[in-house]
């Protein structure tokens, strides 16, 4: 597939080259250097406040649901909805995306966000919530989502360019959890002090901030991609095109699996602060923001890596996996919260790389696809698995539901990482170096057994 006219991206890897499907060559960049560009600078201060909003949001909506049914599960309905929508139409959202202007459609898509969340603020205030309007509200933001998504996620590389696109999308990540830092913390306040609407009103005028600085971009400094004209089988052009590319299919899986039973926090960590440890939204929001801390550590970590690397990606789902099980089955609230911390980092490096990886991979033409279908199944996810860990959470408790995301988690790693490695030409070696195991992935003509150091 060429690239589009006016837009440049970084060559497609061959998925069956080793440096490429496993273990892709970093290179340094400067941590900030995406921000110089001003067209971005403008998009990352209006995400800065709109993120904060929308934390704030999250952790209100849950606890209000928790408090209005006392359900776990209810929980898990809610984040449902919020996130079905992706899954059953996040594939046409991509192919709109690639047809459509990113920054018009943004616009609109954040606009329309704003009004759900002012809505449910005024219900709430009024005293007038119940269960389905927040459900109806979830639905909504989620339609919203289906082009908002793919839209962000592809309008960065005509921000920056190709050669600040790894930087950008990992200062995004950290931008996202950064706020989740003051968000928590903030709703917290507003919810033991005034009560759920006001987070939910702040979060609806948050939204002017992205608002603004969109219409205040310089139009001759972007970088356009040539937009798919409107055609038959688009869809399926994009979805031939991932399954044609195992370094696209195969991290796309893993955040599937990761997303839809190990990345429900929203049940996990509402049950243990409530049904485990007894807390309130206080003790929610303290594990949201220790969490948070890591994340955004990852995601700065990443900023000043190079290329992403597929070997990262599966050793960070594994360590993953595992500390989930670890958290899981930590006796007291301290040890629980401060497990937080490298859980947020680890998880954000799943993130970050899958995401890097896939769009400098990606050709420009296609990329709202793919970026779409990355979306869809890790965000889309959500619908099938937290109904199940919320009924889970419920039935056998926070402690279980909580160690069998984890294990699915460091399962599905193993699998996939053994599948690029036999992409990729590599197979896995055992052997020790200066007196320690070493386990690695080398090419299959390499030596069965690593030969002790000198």
């Amino acid at each position: 597939m060429s690239t589009g006219s006016g837009a440049a991206s970084a060559p497609a890897p061959d998925p069956y080259d080793t440096k490429t499907a496993l273990d892709a060559p970093a290179r340094k960049n400067s941590m900030f250097s995406s921000l110089r560009i001003r067209n971005y600078r403008l998009f990352f201060l209006g995400q800065v406040v709109s993120n904060i909003g929308t934390w704030m949001q999250r952790i209100a909506q849950d606890w209000l649901v928790l408090s209005l049914t006392g359900s776990s599960a209810a929980v898990g309905i809610t984040t449902a909805l919020q996130f079905l929508p992706m899954l059953l139409f996040g594939l046409y959202g991509g192919v709109l995306v690639d047809r459509l202007r990113k920054r018009p459609t943004l616009m609109v898509t954040q606009s329309a966000m704003a009004l759900t969340s002012i809505a449910l603020a005024v219900l709430t205030l009024t005293g007038l919530v119940q269960v389905w309007h927040i459900y109806v509200a979830a639905l909504a933001l989620g339609l919203a989502t289906v082009v908002d998504n793919p839209a962000r996620q592809s309008f960065v590389s005509e921000l920056v360019g190709p050669g600040q696109l790894q930087n950008a999308v990992s200062l995004n990540s950290a931008n996202f959890q950064s706020a989740r830092l003051v968000g928590p913390a903030v709703a917290g306040l507003l919810i033991t002090g005034v009560g759920t609407g006001w987070a939910f009103l702040l979060n609806g005028l948050s939204f002017v901030a992205p608002l603004t600085g969109l219409m205040l971009m310089r139009t001759r400094e972007l970088h356009p991609v040539e937009r798919a004209p409107r055609g038959k089988g688009q869809l399926r052009e994009g979805l031939r095109y991932v399954a044609g590319r195992p370094d696209l299919l195969w991290p796309i899986v893993l955040v599937g699996f990761m997303g839809t039973f190990a990345f429900n926090f929203p049940v996990y960590l509402s049950a243990f602060a409530d049904d485990v440890f007894h807390g309130d939204a206080g003790v929610y929001s303290l594990f949201n923001t220790l969490m948070a801390v890591g994340s955004v550590s990852g995601a700065l970590l990443a900023a000043r890596r190079g290329t992403a690397r597929l070997r990262l990606l599966i050793t960070a789902a594994v360590a993953f996996g595992a500390l989930e099980i670890l958290a899981a089955a930590s006796p007291e609230l301290w040890m629980f919260a401060l497990i937080m911390v490298p859980l947020g980092l680890v998880s954000m490096t799943v993130n970050v790389t899958t995401n890097t990886s896939l769009q400098m991979s990606t050709d420009p033409s296609v990329r709202g696809r793919v970026m779409a279908l990355y979306m869809m199944v890790f965000l889309g996810g959500a619908p099938v698995g937290a109904p199940i860990v919320g009924w889970v959470t419920d039935t056998y408790g926070a402690r279980v539901g909580f160690a069998a995301g984890g294990a699915i988690a460091m399962t599905a790693a193993a699998v996939i990482g053994l599948i690029l490695a036999r992409a990729g030409g590599l197979r896995l070696a055992v052997g020790w170096h200066r007196g320690h195991p070493v386990v690695r992935f080398v090419p299959r003509d390499h030596p069965k057994v690593l030969a002790p150091a000198a």
